[in-house]
């Protein structure tokens, strides 16, 4: 027998919905309708006043299906099961047992809040954001980033698209509004695309001895921060970009960019940068560490020394003579478009105090950080950061711990050790 002639009619079935795990009845409440609908069509010369009685009881049979919806709902096997949001939910409130002025109140708060944009189409609205990116198009445009051209045959484009941020400085108030022309590098494909990607940043046992060589010999520590570095690295591979929301040339809006040097968001960007600060480096005289490939050292014949520890765009130098430091820093700011942060005060979330005594590095901001984000800033402080004599052992009977969220503790408390070497043997202890 064929599929043709077994299936041939069609089967009716007549379901009924179950409510045992307390789902919705709206099926039932729909029967319910259609049956005092055909009843109303059937006598339809009754009386005025049935039908208002008929329109009471269907008020009725709702409400009493709302009451069973609820009592099923406290009778469900899942009711006693107890519920705990999720991990990314936990620095969120919820509202509940709010009242709904209080709801009212917080909503309105949360829709006058001045938020980043998150497209295009929002920010040109705005001056500000229009200003960031018309002054963020004039330094491409003056690094000679890229040249419009035709899309060649057999040649694949890369998207654009904005990101924007607004920088707070360290007491909170708007420093300047940010935007960024970020490649949609995803897209790229390892061998087709780029080749390399790997670039060395400076290590904090690195920064640690260079901030305690330049204590103990005298030594003050300076800062310097290379504005828009990534769009200084040379590419070394043929990327094609489309042109960025907004910026398209009339009359040519089929042209693309042939980027010559990188966008904040391809795979190569890191490794070009630090290709292109690493030969500068070495062009005027610098040597690199064949063990720490980011601390460069500039030595005379008169006992003069210069160091330089590079973190992407970040960088610090040191030495025993400012002559060093001027001839350093003039030609740098020639070359790249750079900000003189000064003396070394902040450098990774390590705060450093320089002083006639010594150099005194610190994480107290990061500390706080953390202790706001675990909840623990209203815990006693205790002078040990472990009992002692006390062995860490499992807890059978013990609550279930989040993995998540105990695996972000432990790696928050390892970054701190950067500064608080008396809690390495802990911290290494939790962790394994």
């Amino acid at each position: 027998m064929g599929w043709e002639v077994c299936y041939k009619e069609a089967i009716v079935a007549d379901l009924e919905w179950e409510t045992d795990e307390g789902e919705g009845t709206g099926v039932g409440d729909n029967k319910e309708e259609s049956e005092a609908n055909s009843t109303e069509e059937s006598e339809g010369s009754e009386e005025t006043d049935h039908g208002h009685q008929a329109m009471d009881h269907g008020v009725a049979v709702a409400a009493q299906d709302d009451t069973s919806h609820e009592d099923t709902d406290e009778n469900s096997p899942h009711a006693a099961k107890p519920r705990r949001p999720p991990t990314w939910m936990q620095d969120y409130e919820s509202g509940q047992g709010l009242s709904k002025e209080e709801v009212s109140n917080i909503a309105y708060l949360a829709l006058s809040v001045d938020s980043d944009p998150i497209s295009f189409e929002d920010a040109v609205k705005n001056v500000k954001w229009r200003q960031a990116m018309n002054s963020k198009i004039e330094v491409i445009e003056r690094n000679n980033t890229w040249e419009l051209t035709e899309l060649p045959n057999g040649s694949k484009v890369i998207g654009v698209k904005w990101v924007y941020k607004t920088k707070l400085n360290e007491k909170g108030e708007v420093d300047k509004y940010k935007a960024r022309l970020v490649a949609k590098g995803y897209s790229q494909k390892y061998v087709v695309d780029y080749a390399k990607v790997f670039a060395p940043v400076a290590r904090l046992d690195t920064i640690r001895v260079v901030i305690s060589l330049a204590a103990q010999k005298g030594w003050m520590i300076y800062q310097l921060d290379v504005k828009f570095a990534f769009l200084n690295g040379e590419l070394n591979e043929e990327v094609f970009a489309t042109q960025p929301p907004g910026y398209e040339k009339t009359g040519h809006e089929y042209k693309v960019y042939k980027l010559k040097k990188a966008l904040y968001g391809l795979k190569q960007a890191p490794r070009a940068w630090y290709s292109y600060i690493e030969t500068y480096f070495l062009s005027a005289g610098f040597t690199k560490c064949p063990y720490k490939h980011t601390l460069f050292i500039k030595t005379t014949g008169g006992g003069t020394a210069l160091f330089v520890c590079l973190y992407f765009d970040d960088l610090i130098f040191t030495g025993n003579d400012a002559a060093m430091f001027k001839d350093f820093k003039q030609p740098m700011m020639s070359e790249f478009e750079m900000t003189d942060l000064g003396k070394m005060k902040y450098f990774l979330g390590i705060e450093v105090l320089q002083k006639l005594d010594g150099v005194f590095i610190g994480q107290r901001k990061y500390a706080q950080e953390v202790l706001d984000r675990f909840k623990m800033d209203q815990c006693n402080p205790v002078k040990n950061p472990v009992v002692p004599e006390h062995k860490l052992s499992k807890d059978e009977d013990g609550e279930r711990v989040d993995s998540t969220l105990y695996k972000q503790i432990v790696g928050s408390l390892m970054y701190l050790t950067a500064t608080r070497p008396d809690i390495t043997f802990i911290v290494s202890l939790i962790s394994r």
